[in-house]
């Protein structure tokens, strides 16, 4: 039998995906599926506090997202925005500290002032670090690391033979973030859909089939069991 893992992650990243389909199975606009998946976030991040998880990130707003319709969009950087009005005290009292990753000059106007007041006042905190993946695509990312390193290359700043994978790596969206331990996606579909690609390399996945409004802290648990029974091999024997 292989060595079991029973430590808890040290990064949990999300994929919550299943908020339309629990809300059109129950005859339900949408809107109200993501408003519901706000509950099981404020569970999620109350669990991995408790548990001793250092960093959540979850994938709350795709590069592919921009293509919904117009009204969903509306929907969805309204119920954002008041999210974040509404959690930032809390998370101030939690000692939870906000991050956000993505091409987030493309958000409203009204939604990146939000924010980035939101990441201002939880700066100093040190329980938990939550990462909001916000107008985020892992190819984007990538992108936008390359370019960098280009810009630093023609400016003579970098030698392009010293370009590693940490050279990368500190150019990414997630500098200075540890990469995910466990990789949990809801919904029951088996696709990364362009999420932190470079950074969950050796991720252990788990796919639960509940929507994410239904996912709850004994199904975090759960997800985290399956994490533990695996043995994390590294590429090694």
């Amino acid at each position: 039998m292989p060595e079991m893992n029973s430590h808890v992650p040290q990064h949990v990243a999300i994929i919550m995906d299943g908020n339309g389909r629990w809300a059109s199975e129950r005859g339900l606009p949408r809107r109200e599926g993501h408003r519901a998946g706000a509950e099981s976030v404020r569970e999620v991040v109350e669990t991995c506090k408790e548990l001793g998880i250092k960093f959540l990130t979850l994938y709350a707003f795709s590069s592919e997202n921009w293509n919904r319709p117009r009204t969903e969009i509306k929907a969805l950087m309204s119920l954002l925005k008041g999210f974040l009005r509404r959690k930032t005290p809390e998370m101030q009292k939690q000692g939870v500290r906000l991050h956000a990753i993505g091409r987030l000059e493309e958000l409203p106007d009204d939604c990146r002032a939000e924010l980035e007041k939101a990441i201002e006042h939880t700066s100093s905190n040190t329980d938990l670090d939550l990462v909001l993946a916000l107008s985020y695509g892992a190819r984007e990312e990538i992108v936008d690391a390359c370019r960098q390193l280009a810009r630093e290359a023609v400016t003579g700043d970098l030698d392009p033979e010293s370009i590693d994978n940490d050279a990368i790596t500190q150019r990414l969206y997630t500098a200075g973030i540890p990469d995910p331990d466990l990789l949990i996606r809801t919904s029951g579909e088996c696709r990364i859909s362009n999420f932190l690609l470079w950074q969950i390399s050796y991720a252990e996945i788990v796919i639960t089939r509940k929507y994410w409004p239904d996912f709850r802290e004994a199904d975090l648990h759960q997800a985290i069991a399956e994490y533990a029974r695996r043995h994390r091999r590294f590429g090694a024997i």
